[in-house]
C-alpha cells in the first residue's frame, strides 16, 4: 500500500502541477516553493504536508447519523426560564446506549445551566442552524465545576485554556478530569491520563523517515486495521528530537534547553493515528510520519485512554451570558467549544458569543471545525489549539469584531497553536481582529493560508515554554488589513519555514527576535502579493496534489 501511495501521489504531482500554473485572467505567480514542494511533497524542508489533514483525512462531507432523538422528548423547553441542559444531557445519553445517532435541537432558544457534554461516540447534536437553534448558557464552568488552576503554579485560572460549556470529550476522560480539578490535582488533558501513566507499550518500531506510510514493527500481535494508536517519541538527554522538531542545524542544537521546564514537560511527543494495513512486520498508517523514528527516542506504538470519534455539534449558536471580559489569564470559564481527545470529530455551522475561549482543540486530533463564528463582546483565545494537537482543520471560520471595547488588563490572541501541535490548518478565514498566535511551546509543521487578517492581537507564552515556532511553518496568501507585521511574516523568526504571498506589513508594539542563531533556512517569496500567488490556498492545492477530491 506505501508504495502504491507513493506511485499515485507522484501521478497527481503532475497533474496538479499542470493545473496551477494555467494561464489566468489576473497577474498570478506559481512560486519557486511551490514547484518544489510538488516535487517532494512529503519531505520538503520548509513546508509540511498537511494534505491529510482534518476529519476523515479531509472529508468534504461529514458522516450523517440516524436522528434518534429530539430534545423536546426529554423535557427540553424554550420558555426562557426552564434549565434545558439535563434534558439535552439526557438525548446524548440515549443516542448513545443506542449505539450512536443524531440528536436534535428545533429553533428556538434554550437556556443551559450547565456543560453540555457530547461523551458518547458516533452522537451528533444537531440544531437546526445557527440562526435558529440557541442554547443560552447563564453560568461559567467556576460555577459549575469549581477553580482550575495551572499545573504550573501561579494564580492563573485554566480555564483561560481549557474546557467548554459545549464539550466533546469520551465519557471517563471528562470525568476524571473533572474528578482531579475538584480535588485541586491539576491534571495533564492528554491521551494518557491526568499523570501520563494511562498507556502500555503495544509495539517497538524500528528507524524511519518523516514522510514514511509504513512503519516496521517488532510485534505486531496487537495491531489492527482501524485501530487508533499513539506513536510515541521519548527525548533523549541532549534533546535531540525537540531539535529535529526545529529544523535540526546548528541553531537548534545551540539553544539551551534544559531550562525550558514547561517545554519539556510536554514530552514524549504523542501523535495519535488510526492503523490501515498490517502485513507481516509492516504497518501502514492512514497519515505519513510526522517526524522521524530514531531509536535514541524509543519510537513505539502505544495504548491510549478511550477516545471519542465519529461524533460532531452542527447547527447552533452557543451565546453566553454577557458579562466583562475577565482580567488577563483570569477568565472564569465563560467558554464556547472544546473538543478533547477526540479523533475524526467534527463542529459546523456553530457560532459562539460572548465567551472567554472560543473553540478549542486539546489533545484533538484529525477533527475539521467548519462554517464556525466568533461573536459578540471579545474573547482572549478565539481559537485554541494545545496539548498535543495534530492533524486538525479549522476552515470557512470568522473573527468578529468585539460589539465592546477591550476592558483594561484583557489581551486578545487570535488562532493559536503551542503544546507541541503539528501538521494543523487553518484555511478561509475571516479575521476581524487578533493575530496568528503562538504560545511557544514549540509548535511545528503548522499552516495558515487564504485568510483576511486585521491583525491586532498579541501572542503569550511563558519563557520556559520555549522557542515560537518549530520548523515548518508556512503562512501562504494572507491579506493583512492594517500592514500589522507581528506573526504573519515570520521569515525572520520561524526556523526552515516559509511565507510566502501576503501584504506588505510593518512592525508594531510587539517585536519579537529569533530564538535560534544563525541561518533560519527560511523563505520569503511574493511579498507584497497577497491574492496573486499560485496555488491559492495551500490546503486544497495540496489535496489536489494527494489525489484526494473535494
Amino acid at each position: 500500500m506505501g508504495m502504491t501511495r507513493r506511485t499515485l501521489l507522484g501521478s497527481a504531482v503532475a497533474v496538479a502541477a499542470g493545473a496551477v500554473t494555467a494561464p489566468t485572467a489576473q497577474a498570478a505567480e506559481v512560486t519557486p516553493l511551490w514547484r518544489e514542494f510538488s516535487r517532494t511533497p512529503l519531505t520538503h524542508p520548509q513546508i509540511p504536508y498537511v494534505g491529510r489533514a482534518g476529519c476523515h483525512g479531509g472529508a468534504a462531507r461529514f458522516p450523517r447519523h440516524r436522528v434518534v432523538a429530539d430534545v423536546r422528548d426529554f423535557g427540553a423547553v424554550t420558555d426562557g426560564t426552564t434549565d434545558s441542559a439535563p434534558a439535552i444531557n439526557r438525548a446524548i445519553a440515549a443516542a448513545g446506549r443506542a449505539g450512536g445517532g443524531t440528536v436534535t435541537i428545533p429553533p428556538g432558544r434554550f437556556r443551559i445551566d450547565d456543560v453540555i457534554r457530547v461523551d458518547r461516540s458516533n452522537v451528533v447534536l444537531r440544531g437546526a442552524g445557527s440562526g435558529r437553534t440557541t442554547l443560552y448558557a447563564t453560568k461559567n464552568l467556576t460555577e459549575l465545576i469549581g477553580t482550575y488552576g495551572s499545573r504550573y503554579g501561579g494564580d492563573k485560572s485554566s480555564w483561560s485554556w481549557a474546557g467548554g460549556l459545549i464539550w466533546l470529550a469520551p465519557r471517563a476522560r471528562w470525568e476524571s478530569l473533572v474528578a482531579a480539578i475538584r480535588a485541586k490535582a491539576w491534571p495533564f488533558e492528554g491521551w494518557t491520563g491526568n499523570r501520563r501513566d494511562e498507556w502500555r507499550t503495544l509495539t517497538e518500531l524500528a528507524p524511519a523517515r518523516q514522510g514514511s506510510w509504513t512503519v516496521t514493527a517488532a510485534d505486531t500481535r496487537s495491531l489492527r486495521p482501524g485501530a487508533l494508536v499513539l506513536l510515541r517519541l521519548a527525548d533523549d538527554a541532549d534533546h535531540t528530537l525537540l531539535e529535529h522538531m526545529c529544523g535540526g542545524g546548528p541553531g537548534p542544537e545551540a539553544y539551551f534547553w534544559d531550562d525550558k521546564t514547561k517545554l519539556t514537560s510536554y514530552v514524549p511527543y504523542e501523535w495519535p493515528v488510526r492503523i490501515a494495513r498490517v502485513h507481516g512486520r509492516k504497518v501502514t498508517l492512514e497519515r505519513p510520519l510526522p517526524l522521524d523514528l530514531r531509536p535514541e527516542w524509543s519510537p513505539q506504538l502505544t495504548t491510549h485512554v478511550a477516545e471519542l470519534s465519529g461524533s460532531g455539534v452542527e447547527g447552533l449558536t452557543l451565546e453566553a451570558l454577557e458579562t466583562p471580559q475577565q482580567p488577563h489569564l483570569l477568565d472564569k470559564g465563560h467558554n464556547g467549544v472544546v473538543l478533547q481527545c477526540a479523533y475524526d470529530c467534527w463542529v459546523d455551522d456553530v457560532t459562539v458569543r460572548h465567551v472567554d475561549n472560543g473553540f478549542g482543540l486539546v489533545a484533538a486530533s484529525a477533527c475539521t471545525l467548519r462554517r464556525t463564528r466568533v461573536a459578540g463582546r471579545g474573547s482572549h483565545h478565539p481559537y485554541f489549539c494545545r496539548e498535543g494537537s495534530h492533524d486538525n482543520l479549522v476552515e470557512d471560520f470568522t473573527i468578529e469584531e468585539r460589539s465592546t471595547p477591550a476592558p483594561a488588563n484583557t489581551q486578545l490572541h487570535g488562532i493559536n497553536v503551542e503544546g507541541l501541535s503539528s501538521y494543523n490548518v487553518w484555511s478561509r478565514g475571516d479575521m476581524r481582529m487578533g493575530t496568528f498566535d503562538s504560545h511557544r511551546g514549540l509548535p511545528f509543521a503548522n499552516v495558515r493560508t487564504d485568510i483576511t487578517l486585521n491583525n491586532n492581537g498579541r501572542h503569550g507564552g511563558d519563557a520556559s515554554a520555549g522557542p515560537l515556532f518549530g520548523a515548518r511553518f508556512t503562512h501562504w496568501n494572507i491579506r493583512v488589513t492594517n500592514g500589522r507585521a507581528g506573526l504573519v511574516k515570520i521569515d525572520g523568526l520561524a526556523p526552515y519555514s516559509a511565507t510566502v504571498g501576503i501584504d506588505e506589513v510593518r512592525e508594531f508594539d510587539q517585536i519579537d527576535v529569533p530564538d535560534f542563531t544563525g541561518d533560519l533556512h527560511t523563505r520569503l517569496e511574493l511579498y507584497g502579493s497577497s491574492g496573486a500567488v499560485r496555488p491559492r490556498n495551500l490546503y486544497e492545492a495540496q489535496r489536489r496534489l494527494n489525489g484526494v477530491g473535494r
